[in-house]
């Protein structure tokens, strides 16, 4: 990842490389911010241009020994720290990380479950990771530089690991540099973070994800537009919106949700079960997909309500449904349908028999609609 790549965040990239250059480099530093804005492929792409052996002013050369060996995530001195399952180290897993972040670098905490295939575990940062990077970290830089760690999500790490982090952060080896990455800095150990320089990434603009969502996925301009706004500054959130469109998944998201509104306003109770086997067969990713776009019609019908068209974002064939079901969604159930969507969210997301979790959802928008 090069700075060059990384989309907005300008006045970070440009404290990053300025700080570097007057070296002035803090030894332990904090990327936080919300999910989905780039803060991993900043840390990347600053471990990066700490390694390069030609870093010019702007960015990295891209291709020093270095640099080519960062392209492919197996440089010696940049080590990763990463949740995983099965009490392991992220060494373990070292193949499922490159394959994840060489794909996408915006990638998401679910995407590194399904990479995990971790079912029901809740994937960790153990005591026996601190043990492998203190051992790691003991030996001499392999190209004469720094050592770079990234710690993503250290939020996740049980207290033991924590506590171990904290002793290799008050007497780091010689120049190693700490990289970590939280969606969730509360959660992390408050001595850490008192000894780590904080950074606070916003969110990216909407016009900025709009135009990579033209080049790179060579979205009409109104497409992208409704993509980026709906996005609320998550580049990972508007990259699964492009995909989703890109392979049908968006015409597919539609129909299913038609269906079910129709059929439950119906109490068609048996066209409703096959709904739910069918909704069962697409895998668990996309049934999450789903229940989030469904979640996001709903959030479009109430505010269609409201008479204010500037803060609807749908297609036409979107808002032509919208026009005719609007009325079924009021102050009266709009949360209890968003809460029953949530709730299957985290159903899924544990692993729970989704023709179950459908079928049981389905059933309760027959009363919701009612309201």
């Amino acid at each position: 990842m090069l700075f060059r790549e990384i989309i907005g965040q300008d006045d970070i990239k440009n404290r990053l490389i300025s700080e570097t250059k007057a070296g002035r480099i803090s030894h332990a530093q904090l990327f936080c911010g919300a999910p989905g804005i780039g803060k991993l492929p900043l840390a990347l792409a600053y471990a990066r241009y700490l390694l390069c052996a030609n870093a010019g002013d702007e960015d990295s050369c891209g291709t020093c020994h270095s640099c080519v060996m960062v392209n492919k995530l197996a440089h010696p001195d940049l080590h990763f720290v990463f949740p995983v399952v099965k009490k392991a180290i992220s060494d373990d897993y070292i193949k499922e990380w490159r394959q994840c972040l060489l794909k996408n670098p915006y990638f998401s905490f679910d995407d590194w479950l399904d990479y995990l295939d971790a079912k029901n575990a809740q994937p960790i940062i153990y005591a026996r990771e601190s043990d492998e990077l203190i051992k790691r970290l003991s030996l001499k830089s392999f190209e004469g530089g720094y050592k770079v760690t990234i710690i993503w999500l250290p939020e996740k790490m049980n207290e033991e690991a924590s506590n171990k982090l904290l002793k290799l952060i008050e007497e780091p080896p010689l120049k190693t540099i700490f990289l970590l990455v939280s969606d969730e800095p509360e959660k992390i150990l408050p001595t850490i973070l008192s000894r780590t320089q904080q950074l606070t990434i916003h969110r990216v603009e909407h016009r900025l994800i709009s135009e990579m969502l033209q080049q790179r996925y060579s979205l009409q301009s109104n497409d992208a537009e409704r993509i980026a706004h709906l996005s609320n500054g998550n580049v990972t959130a508007a990259i699964k919106q492009a995909l989703n469109d890109e392979n049908g998944d968006s015409q597919m998201f539609f129909d299913l949700f038609v269906n079910l509104m129709r059929l439950s306003y119906q109490r068609k109770i048996r066209e409703m079960k096959l709904w739910s086997e069918q909704l069962a067969t697409i895998g668990r990713e996309r049934q999450k997909r789903f229940l989030e776009y469904a979640l996001r019609m709903i959030r479009e019908s109430f505010i269609y309500n409201l008479h204010l068209p500037d803060l609807n974002y749908m297609t036409q064939r979107e808002e032509q449904f919208v026009s005719r079901f609007s009325p079924y969604v009021n102050e009266r159930n709009v949360r209890g349908i968003a809460k029953e969507l949530d709730n299957a969210l985290n159903d899924i997301g544990r692993n729970v028999n989704s023709k179950i979790v459908f079928f049981d959802f389905s059933l309760k928008m027959i009363m919701l609609l009612k309201i």
